[in-house]
Protein backbone atom coordinates (compact mmCIF):
# COMPACT_ATOMS: atom_id res chain seq x y z
CA UNK A 1 0.00 0.00 0.00
CA UNK A 2 1.35 3.30 -0.97
CA UNK A 3 0.66 6.65 1.25
CA UNK A 4 1.21 9.79 0.09
CA UNK A 5 3.13 12.30 2.47
CA UNK A 6 0.55 13.62 4.62
CA UNK A 7 -1.20 10.25 5.53
CA UNK A 8 1.97 8.72 5.84
CA UNK A 9 3.36 12.05 8.73
CA UNK A 10 -0.63 10.86 10.19
CA UNK A 11 0.05 7.55 10.46
CA UNK A 12 3.45 8.44 12.29
CA UNK A 13 1.58 10.30 14.84
CA UNK A 14 -1.34 8.17 15.52
CA UNK A 15 2.02 5.51 16.41
CA UNK A 16 3.68 7.83 18.26
CA UNK A 17 0.37 8.58 20.65
CA UNK A 18 -0.27 5.02 21.01
CA UNK A 19 3.14 4.13 22.70
CA UNK A 20 2.47 6.85 25.08
CA UNK A 21 -0.79 6.01 26.13
CA UNK A 22 -0.20 5.29 29.29
CA UNK A 23 -1.75 1.68 30.87
CA UNK A 24 -3.67 2.46 33.70
CA UNK A 25 -5.80 4.86 31.41
CA UNK A 26 -5.93 7.94 33.81
CA UNK A 27 -4.53 9.69 30.28
CA UNK A 28 -6.29 9.64 26.99
CA UNK A 29 -5.57 11.32 24.01
CA UNK A 30 -8.74 11.31 21.73
CA UNK A 31 -8.17 11.21 18.08
CA UNK A 32 -9.33 13.75 15.54
CA UNK A 33 -9.40 13.05 11.84
CA UNK A 34 -8.22 15.54 9.47
CA UNK A 35 -11.16 17.32 8.37
CA UNK A 36 -12.92 17.04 11.88
CA UNK A 37 -12.36 20.72 14.53
CA UNK A 38 -12.32 20.47 18.31
CA UNK A 39 -14.75 22.84 19.43
CA UNK A 40 -12.70 26.56 19.43
CA UNK A 41 -12.20 28.44 22.35
CA UNK A 42 -11.63 32.34 22.47
CA UNK A 43 -8.78 33.91 21.78
CA UNK A 44 -7.09 35.67 24.43
CA UNK A 45 -4.91 38.33 22.87
CA UNK A 46 -7.23 40.82 20.59
CA UNK A 47 -9.55 43.44 20.08
CA UNK A 48 -12.64 44.72 18.70
CA UNK A 49 -13.37 46.66 15.46
CA UNK A 50 -16.24 47.79 13.61
CA UNK A 51 -18.34 45.85 11.56
CA UNK A 52 -17.82 42.60 13.26
CA UNK A 53 -13.91 42.82 12.55
CA UNK A 54 -11.18 42.08 15.08
CA UNK A 55 -7.66 42.88 15.49
CA UNK A 56 -5.24 40.28 16.63
CA UNK A 57 -2.74 41.24 19.64
CA UNK A 58 -0.74 38.56 20.10
CA UNK A 59 2.16 38.65 17.44
CA UNK A 60 3.64 41.60 15.06
CA UNK A 61 1.63 41.27 12.18
CA UNK A 62 -1.58 42.54 13.96
CA UNK A 63 -4.11 41.07 11.95
CA UNK A 64 -7.16 42.59 10.73
CA UNK A 65 -9.77 39.42 10.34
CA UNK A 66 -13.33 39.72 9.00
CA UNK A 67 -16.34 37.63 10.04
CA UNK A 68 -15.63 34.23 9.57
CA UNK A 69 -12.44 34.81 8.48
CA UNK A 70 -8.45 33.50 10.01
CA UNK A 71 -5.49 35.39 10.87
CA UNK A 72 -2.18 34.74 9.03
CA UNK A 73 -1.68 31.52 11.03
CA UNK A 74 -4.70 29.72 10.10
CA UNK A 75 -6.07 28.53 13.91
CA UNK A 76 -7.16 31.86 14.41
CA UNK A 77 -10.88 32.94 13.42
CA UNK A 78 -13.21 35.48 14.00
CA UNK A 79 -16.64 34.16 14.29
CA UNK A 80 -19.11 36.89 14.54
CA UNK A 81 -17.15 39.54 15.93
CA UNK A 82 -15.44 37.52 18.98
CA UNK A 83 -12.08 35.81 18.04
CA UNK A 84 -11.11 32.47 18.92
CA UNK A 85 -8.35 29.55 18.44
CA UNK A 86 -8.53 26.43 16.80
CA UNK A 87 -5.63 24.33 18.43
CA UNK A 88 -6.57 24.36 22.59
CA UNK A 89 -6.36 21.08 23.28
CA UNK A 90 -5.00 19.60 19.53
CA UNK A 91 -1.49 18.63 19.48
CA UNK A 92 -0.86 16.95 15.75
CA UNK A 93 2.46 16.11 17.70
CA UNK A 94 3.59 14.61 20.64
CA UNK A 95 6.69 12.68 21.41
CA UNK A 96 9.25 12.33 24.63
CA UNK A 97 12.41 14.35 22.90
CA UNK A 98 16.24 14.37 24.22
CA UNK A 99 16.21 17.97 25.67
CA UNK A 100 19.42 18.12 23.62
CA UNK A 101 17.30 17.87 20.56
CA UNK A 102 15.54 21.68 21.38
CA UNK A 103 18.42 22.22 21.12
CA UNK A 104 19.01 23.16 25.62
CA UNK A 105 22.49 22.80 26.16
CA UNK A 106 22.04 24.46 29.47
CA UNK A 107 18.81 23.29 30.55
CA UNK A 108 18.53 19.79 32.47
CA UNK A 109 21.18 17.80 30.18
CA UNK A 110 20.38 14.42 29.40
CA UNK A 111 17.02 14.31 30.25
CA UNK A 112 13.90 14.62 27.59
CA UNK A 113 10.99 16.84 27.64
CA UNK A 114 7.86 15.59 26.52
CA UNK A 115 7.57 17.82 23.44
CA UNK A 116 4.13 18.68 21.62
CA UNK A 117 2.78 20.98 18.62
CA UNK A 118 -0.56 22.03 17.33
CA UNK A 119 -0.58 23.04 13.26
CA UNK A 120 -0.16 26.68 12.21
CA UNK A 121 2.79 29.27 12.45
CA UNK A 122 2.72 33.17 12.36
CA UNK A 123 6.13 32.76 9.59
CA UNK A 124 6.84 30.72 6.24
CA UNK A 125 10.05 30.16 6.62
CA UNK A 126 11.51 29.10 3.49
CA UNK A 127 13.89 26.00 4.87
CA UNK A 128 10.99 24.50 7.40
CA UNK A 129 11.64 20.93 8.62
CA UNK A 130 8.08 20.60 9.72
CA UNK A 131 6.09 22.36 7.03
CA UNK A 132 3.67 19.65 6.80
CA UNK A 133 2.22 20.49 10.49
CA UNK A 134 3.37 24.65 10.63
CA UNK A 135 1.54 25.75 6.84
CA UNK A 136 -1.47 23.67 6.65
CA UNK A 137 -4.85 24.60 9.26
CA UNK A 138 -6.00 22.32 12.13
CA UNK A 139 -8.19 20.75 9.98
CA UNK A 140 -6.01 19.91 7.58
CA UNK A 141 -3.96 16.60 10.05
CA UNK A 142 -4.84 13.97 12.24
CA UNK A 143 -4.82 15.76 16.19
CA UNK A 144 -5.78 14.61 19.40
CA UNK A 145 -7.65 15.74 22.13
CA UNK A 146 -5.56 16.63 25.18
CA UNK A 147 -6.18 18.70 28.08
CA UNK A 148 -3.28 20.42 29.50
CA UNK A 149 -4.82 17.83 32.57
CA UNK A 150 -3.52 15.37 30.41
CA UNK A 151 -0.58 16.58 28.69
CA UNK A 152 0.51 16.69 32.35
CA UNK A 153 -0.43 13.02 33.49
CA UNK A 154 1.76 12.30 29.93
CA UNK A 155 5.05 13.93 31.18
CA UNK A 156 4.90 12.44 34.52
CA UNK A 157 3.90 8.94 33.19
CA UNK A 158 6.74 9.21 30.99
CA UNK A 159 9.22 10.51 33.59
CA UNK A 160 10.04 13.71 31.68
CA UNK A 161 11.14 17.11 33.96
CA UNK A 162 10.47 19.32 31.29
CA UNK A 163 7.43 20.12 28.65
CA UNK A 164 8.95 21.88 25.15
CA UNK A 165 6.21 23.38 23.14
CA UNK A 166 7.98 22.71 19.77
CA UNK A 167 8.03 21.75 16.19
CA UNK A 168 5.82 24.38 15.00
CA UNK A 169 5.03 27.86 16.31
CA UNK A 170 3.95 27.60 19.85
CA UNK A 171 2.86 31.59 20.07
CA UNK A 172 0.04 30.42 17.73
CA UNK A 173 -1.29 27.75 20.34
CA UNK A 174 0.03 30.49 22.53
CA UNK A 175 -3.64 29.68 25.34
CA UNK A 176 -2.69 26.20 25.50
CA UNK A 177 0.49 26.46 26.05
CA UNK A 178 0.28 28.81 28.90
CA UNK A 179 -2.78 26.83 30.53
CA UNK A 180 -0.73 23.29 30.30
CA UNK A 181 2.55 25.20 31.70
CA UNK A 182 0.55 26.58 34.19
CA UNK A 183 -0.87 23.39 35.18
CA UNK A 184 1.99 21.38 35.10
CA UNK A 185 4.54 23.36 37.16
CA UNK A 186 1.54 22.45 40.09
CA UNK A 187 3.29 19.08 39.74
CA UNK A 188 6.80 20.53 39.54
CA UNK A 189 7.55 20.37 36.01
CA UNK A 190 9.43 22.70 33.94
CA UNK A 191 8.38 23.98 30.60
CA UNK A 192 10.34 25.53 27.83
CA UNK A 193 9.44 27.04 24.60
CA UNK A 194 11.19 26.70 21.04
CA UNK A 195 9.89 29.88 19.48
CA UNK A 196 10.57 32.37 16.28
CA UNK A 197 10.37 34.79 18.94
CA UNK A 198 7.54 36.39 16.98
CA UNK A 199 5.73 37.81 19.68
CA UNK A 200 4.63 40.94 21.24
CA UNK A 201 5.29 42.30 24.44
CA UNK A 202 2.22 42.18 26.67
CA UNK A 203 1.25 38.14 26.04
CA UNK A 204 5.21 37.38 26.07
CA UNK A 205 5.87 39.07 29.73
CA UNK A 206 2.53 37.01 30.49
CA UNK A 207 4.27 34.12 29.01
CA UNK A 208 7.38 34.27 30.76
CA UNK A 209 5.54 34.01 34.07
CA UNK A 210 5.17 30.24 33.54
CA UNK A 211 8.10 29.16 31.14
CA UNK A 212 11.33 28.24 32.65
CA UNK A 213 12.98 28.66 29.03
CA UNK A 214 12.66 29.94 26.19
CA UNK A 215 15.40 28.65 22.59
CA UNK A 216 14.53 31.60 20.25
CA UNK A 217 15.60 31.04 16.49
CA UNK A 218 16.67 33.48 15.20
CA UNK A 219 16.66 33.48 11.47
CA UNK A 220 19.04 36.37 10.18
CA UNK A 221 20.28 39.59 11.37
CA UNK A 222 19.13 41.26 8.22
CA UNK A 223 15.46 42.76 8.11
CA UNK A 224 15.83 41.63 4.50
CA UNK A 225 16.13 38.07 4.91
CA UNK A 226 13.42 38.11 7.56
CA UNK A 227 10.99 39.72 5.14
CA UNK A 228 11.95 37.32 1.71
CA UNK A 229 12.91 34.52 3.59
CA UNK A 230 10.61 34.09 6.43
CA UNK A 231 7.55 36.66 5.72
CA UNK A 232 8.10 38.40 8.73
CA UNK A 233 10.82 41.22 10.78
CA UNK A 234 13.52 41.08 12.17
CA UNK A 235 13.37 43.89 15.36
CA UNK A 236 10.26 42.22 16.94
CA UNK A 237 12.66 39.24 17.13
CA UNK A 238 15.18 41.25 19.14
CA UNK A 239 12.96 43.43 20.97
CA UNK A 240 11.50 39.38 22.53
CA UNK A 241 15.10 38.43 23.27
CA UNK A 242 15.98 41.55 25.22
CA UNK A 243 12.18 41.20 27.22
CA UNK A 244 12.97 37.40 27.96
CA UNK A 245 16.15 38.65 29.58
CA UNK A 246 14.59 41.45 31.25
CA UNK A 247 11.79 38.65 32.79
CA UNK A 248 14.68 36.14 34.18
CA UNK A 249 13.46 33.03 31.88
CA UNK A 250 16.60 31.28 31.01
CA UNK A 251 17.39 31.83 27.12
CA UNK A 252 19.06 29.89 24.28
CA UNK A 253 19.80 31.16 21.03
CA UNK A 254 20.00 29.13 17.76
CA UNK A 255 21.05 30.58 14.05
CA UNK A 256 20.72 28.40 10.66
CA UNK A 257 23.47 29.13 8.86
CA UNK A 258 21.79 28.92 5.15
CA UNK A 259 24.71 29.25 3.19
CA UNK A 260 24.36 32.66 0.41
CA UNK A 261 21.94 33.87 2.43
CA UNK A 262 22.46 35.14 6.08
CA UNK A 263 26.39 33.21 6.74
CA UNK A 264 28.01 36.32 5.58
CA UNK A 265 31.44 36.90 7.82
CA UNK A 266 29.87 40.75 8.56
CA UNK A 267 26.60 39.71 9.41
CA UNK A 268 27.83 36.71 12.25
CA UNK A 269 30.09 39.71 13.57
CA UNK A 270 26.91 42.26 13.88
CA UNK A 271 24.87 39.44 15.44
CA UNK A 272 28.18 38.39 17.72
CA UNK A 273 28.23 42.21 19.00
CA UNK A 274 24.51 42.47 19.03
CA UNK A 275 24.37 39.61 21.96
CA UNK A 276 27.25 40.91 23.83
CA UNK A 277 25.91 44.49 24.17
CA UNK A 278 22.02 43.54 24.65
CA UNK A 279 22.04 40.09 26.50
CA UNK A 280 25.30 39.11 27.68
CA UNK A 281 27.79 36.75 27.32
CA UNK A 282 26.39 33.71 28.83
CA UNK A 283 23.77 33.19 26.88
CA UNK A 284 24.50 30.36 24.37
CA UNK A 285 24.42 30.96 21.00
CA UNK A 286 23.98 27.69 18.56
CA UNK A 287 25.18 28.00 14.91
CA UNK A 288 23.22 25.29 13.04
CA UNK A 289 24.33 23.29 9.85
CA UNK A 290 21.53 23.86 7.27
CA UNK A 291 20.34 20.82 5.02
CA UNK A 292 18.43 21.60 1.55
CA UNK A 293 14.50 21.05 2.30
CA UNK A 294 11.27 22.43 1.79
CA UNK A 295 11.72 24.92 -0.57
CA UNK A 296 15.52 25.78 -0.31
CA UNK A 297 16.17 22.56 -2.09
CA UNK A 298 18.67 24.04 -4.58
CA UNK A 299 21.58 25.49 -1.83
CA UNK A 300 24.24 23.40 -0.26
CA UNK A 301 24.65 21.85 3.11
CA UNK A 302 26.48 24.62 5.03
CA UNK A 303 30.01 24.12 4.78
CA UNK A 304 31.39 23.01 8.00
CA UNK A 305 34.54 25.76 7.92
CA UNK A 306 31.66 28.54 7.85
CA UNK A 307 30.48 27.67 11.04
CA UNK A 308 33.63 27.18 12.37
CA UNK A 309 34.59 30.98 11.37
CA UNK A 310 31.18 32.15 13.21
CA UNK A 311 31.88 29.67 16.04
CA UNK A 312 35.20 31.92 16.33
CA UNK A 313 34.01 35.05 15.89
CA UNK A 314 31.31 34.56 18.42
CA UNK A 315 34.14 33.04 20.74
CA UNK A 316 36.41 37.03 19.50
CA UNK A 317 33.45 38.75 20.68
CA UNK A 318 33.34 37.64 24.29
CA UNK A 319 30.46 35.09 24.21
CA UNK A 320 30.98 32.44 26.34
CA UNK A 321 28.59 29.01 25.32
CA UNK A 322 29.01 28.31 21.42
CA UNK A 323 28.04 25.30 19.84
CA UNK A 324 27.88 24.11 16.47
CA UNK A 325 24.76 22.07 16.10
CA UNK A 326 23.78 19.56 12.91
CA UNK A 327 27.56 18.38 13.03
CA UNK A 328 27.34 14.94 15.25
CA UNK A 329 30.82 14.67 17.16
CA UNK A 330 32.18 17.88 16.81
CA UNK A 331 34.02 19.20 19.68
CA UNK A 332 32.00 21.92 19.84
CA UNK A 333 29.10 19.96 20.93
CA UNK A 334 30.21 19.92 24.50
CA UNK A 335 30.01 22.79 26.99
CA UNK A 336 33.60 23.99 29.00
CA UNK A 337 33.76 26.19 31.88
CA UNK A 338 34.61 29.00 30.64
CA UNK A 339 36.86 29.88 33.52
CA UNK A 340 39.35 26.61 33.37
CA UNK A 341 38.41 25.77 29.94
CA UNK A 342 37.82 21.95 30.89
CA UNK A 343 34.66 20.08 29.72
CA UNK A 344 31.39 20.28 32.04
CA UNK A 345 29.07 18.18 29.87
CA UNK A 346 30.00 15.98 27.48
CA UNK A 347 28.23 15.70 24.17
CA UNK A 348 27.86 13.31 20.78
CA UNK A 349 24.91 14.70 18.87
CA UNK A 350 21.32 14.32 21.59
CA UNK A 351 23.39 11.62 23.82
CA UNK A 352 25.24 13.27 26.84
CA UNK A 353 28.21 11.03 27.89
CA UNK A 354 29.35 13.12 31.09
CA UNK A 355 28.55 15.98 33.41
CA UNK A 356 31.14 17.37 35.56
CA UNK A 357 28.96 19.98 37.23
CA UNK A 358 28.01 19.87 41.13
CA UNK A 359 25.09 22.55 41.77
CA UNK A 360 26.20 24.64 38.91
CA UNK A 361 29.37 24.58 39.33
CA UNK A 362 32.56 22.97 37.21
CA UNK A 363 33.71 20.22 39.20
CA UNK A 364 37.04 21.35 38.38
CA UNK A 365 37.40 24.28 39.52
CA UNK A 366 34.18 25.50 41.06
CA UNK A 367 33.41 28.19 38.55
CA UNK A 368 29.45 28.94 37.99
CA UNK A 369 28.05 27.79 34.86
CA UNK A 370 24.96 29.62 33.70
CA UNK A 371 22.01 27.29 33.31
CA UNK A 372 19.23 25.66 34.88
CA UNK A 373 20.94 22.17 36.15
CA UNK A 374 18.50 20.44 38.85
Amino acid sequence: MSLNRRDFFCQGICLAATALRPSSGKATAVTRRPGDLIPPVEARYWESLPSKRVECTLCPKKCKVDDLERGYCGVRENRDGTYYTHVYAAPCSVHPDPIEKKPFFHFLPGTRAFSLATAGCNMDCAFCQNWQISQVRPEQVEAYYMTPETVTSYAVQSGCPSIAYTYTEPVVFYEYMYDCAAVSRERGIRNVMVSNGYIQEKPLRELCKVLDGIKVDLKSFREKYYQEVCAGELKPVLDALEIIRDEGVWTEIVYLMVPTLNDSEAEIEDLCAWVHEKLGDDVPLHFTRFHPQYRLKHLPVTPLKHLERAWRIARQAGLNYVYLGNVVGHETESTRCPACEKVVVRRVGYTVLEVALEQGNCAHCGHKVAGVWQ
